[in-house]
């Protein structure tokens, strides 16, 4: 393979050299002010992202984790209640149902998108259940629609920013959803940093007062609430890079076709698909392998910043044992587990970098 420099899993550096001027300006014009906590940067933010993702409330928080607890928190969900998510997903959304106070119920994903499963969900579905949290994953839309009606929706939509299903934006189809700017999210801030986004006013005004000790009036407290508000500094971040968004989704669109092509005559390898009525925005292009964690080795042996999403279900993490679950229990997601692999992608790719990426898989495989 031809030598060059190491291909990175995420480049955040080339997003910073468009935005540099922007945040440095903003940044400076917070320190003027000595305005430090929400504020005009805050709130114009949340303005603009409700627009962008077509939701009349958008309530930033201080990372994706929050948003999901405050948002199961706001629809009531709490002690003695059930929480439909898929196994296949971060941690953070199965810790969110425990952090209030509430009890995950997993079930497998689908073989082919790797989505929640909704005959598995609806099997799973008991007087207990209050929400369901359908996981949007690698940057496509769960099929929320068959998920069925009588239960609340809570959607994870930490790797969906710009994504829709038959029209529809992410964020758009449960009561509320949650959302991450996790630096290496298709809209990442420069640390954490989330929100909150739903239509409806009352779960909005319950979200402001959590983030906010409780209460949108200072010194009043009617409940006990929390302290994670988002940052006005990473709102600058975020509003700069919010109006890059849409291009910056289209050139990762542009990048998964050309990994598509690349691809076709590779065998071994396992491409991903779009559920049909998706626009996908390729958060991650997770492919799948044999041999999987020799292949990364080998990636990464030669300058490929490969990676892994995610190589341990929730169901086999230590910290849910509890569930009373073990291996065998969610067969989809543990096959899944141990072949998936991410290969770098990023609106800045090159054709060229996207070319060495396949070339060194190629050669891995052998």
């Amino acid at each position: 393979m031809s030598a060059g420099a190491a291909i990175p899993l995420v480049d955040l550096a080339a997003q910073h050299r468009e935005i540099a001027a922007e945040v440095t300006e903003g940044f400076a014009r917070i320190v003027e002010r000595t305005a430090f906590i929400l504020g005009e940067e805050v709130s114009g933010f949340e303005r603009a992202y409700a627009a962008f993702a077509r939701v009349r409330h958008c309530i930033g928080v201080a990372n994706g984790t929050d948003a999901l607890e405050l948002a199961l928190r706001a629809i009531g969900v709490g002690p003695g209640d059930e929480v439909i998510l898929p196994a296949n997903t971060f941690i953070a959304t199965a810790a969110a149902v425990v952090r209030a106070g509430a009890t995950p119920a997993l079930v497998d994903c689908d073989r082919v998108h790797l989505l929640i499963d909704p005959e598995r969900t609806a099997a799973r579905v008991t007087s207990r259940t209050k929400a369901i949290i359908p996981v949007h994953l690698y940057g496509q839309a769960a099929p929320v629609e068959a998920l069925g009606d009588g239960v609340a929706i809570v959607e994870d939509a930490a790797q969906v920013q710009g994504a829709t299903r038959h029209g529809r934006s992410v964020g758009d189809f449960g009561i509320v959803a949650g959302t991450s700017f996790y630096p290496g999210k298709n809209l990442g801030a420069y640390g954490d940093a989330g929100a909150v986004l739903t239509n409806a006013d009352d779960v909005a005004q319950k979200v402001r007062a959590l983030r906010n000790y409780g209460s949108e009036v200072k010194y009043a407290h009617p409940e006990i609430g929390f302290n994670s508000r988002l940052d006005p500094l990473q709102a600058v971040v975020l509003t700069a890079k919010l109006r890059r968004l849409a291009a910056w989704n289209d050139a990762r669109r542009a990048a998964a076709r050309r990994y598509d092509a690349l691809l076709a005559d590779v065998g071994g390898v396992g491409r991903p698909s779009t559920l049909p009525g998706n626009e996908h925005v390729w958060h991650l292009y997770v492919v799948r392998v044999r041999r999987r964690d020799d292949v990364l080795r080998k990636l990464n042996a030669a300058g490929i910043g490969a990676g892994i999403h995610y190589p341990v279900p929730i169901h086999l993490q230590g910290a849910f044992a509890g569930l009373g679950h073990q291996r065998g229990d969610f067969p989809v997601a543990e096959a899944a587990a141990d072949e998936i692999l991410s290969l770098p992608l990023y609106p800045h790719i090159t054709a060229a970098q996207q070319e060495r990426v396949v070339e060194a898989l190629r050669a891995a495989l052998v």
